[in-house]
């Protein structure tokens, strides 16, 4: 796929087409390469998402304290969260990187992630104006901004969490294959952890729909080995 059908691409998944295309290429061009780079729309980015995930939670949650809002926002306007985001996307594979971060592997660093999912914020905000930004942020963060929304941990949070308890490298994720055309594409995904011996494969019509597998399969195995978990972690 060339890089024009590539950033097509992107933009069906954000649910947005840009009018200047300039700006999309800009939100996605890091620092290191040089150019005309995404920081000032991270900036901007950056403060659009903060002022539409407030408004959104003060409106859907009116009974809410301010504490509650102010929990409720730091999950999603994060770093890990929004690096999460960008993942989901496939915003990495588009980045436009200088060689140092390119050997780095800054295609999957969070800090760029979250950087670029800002920057598209922004590029959409002056692309589209606030209403176009609110409909990125409320496709983006559907789930943790609906009052009726699931609240059991999903799969993937699950697996991170049982890491971290376990004092172990967090879960790896790659794509290994993706088939199909565009609008009917099937993705691939192994999720590696350290304390099983072979990955585990998930599928799905979303990267992150396989990412989900994957990780159930994961915890359905360390379930199964025990593994000398603490009973905390145990299922």
């Amino acid at each position: 796929m060339d890089e024009r059908r590539e950033l097509e691409a992107l933009q069906n998944r954000l649910g947005y087409q840009f009018q200047d295309s300039a700006l999309l290429t800009q939100a996605l061009t890091h620092r290191s390469a040089g150019r005309l780079h995404n920081q000032r729309l991270e900036f901007l980015g950056d403060a659009v998402l903060g002022m539409l995930v407030a408004d959104a939670l003060y409106d859907r949650f009116p009974d809410s304290p301010e504490g509650e809002l102010s929990q409720r926002r730091s999950k999603v306007v994060n770093r890990d969260a929004l690096a999460g985001f960008a993942r989901d996307l496939s915003v990495g594979d588009l980045l436009t990187l200088g060689p140092g971060e390119r050997k780095s592997g800054g295609r999957q660093r969070a800090s760029i992630l979250c950087d670029a999912i800002e920057a598209l914020i922004g590029a959409v905000y002056l692309d589209g104006g606030l209403s176009a930004s609110r409909g990125i942020v409320e496709h983006l963060l559907r789930d943790y901004l609906e009052p009726d929304a699931r609240q059991a941990k999903d799969a993937k949070t699950q697996l991170q969490e049982l890491m971290q308890g376990a004092g172990k490298p967090l879960p790896d994720y790659r794509v290994i294959d993706v088939e199909g055309e565009e609008h009917a594409q099937l993705f691939t995904v192994e999720c590696r952890v350290s304390m099983l011996d072979k990955a585990t494969i998930g599928e799905g019509r979303s990267r992150k729909i396989a990412e989900q597998s994957a990780a159930t399969k994961a915890l359905q195995l360390l379930d199964r080995n025990s593994h000398g978990l603490t009973g905390e972690y145990r299922q």
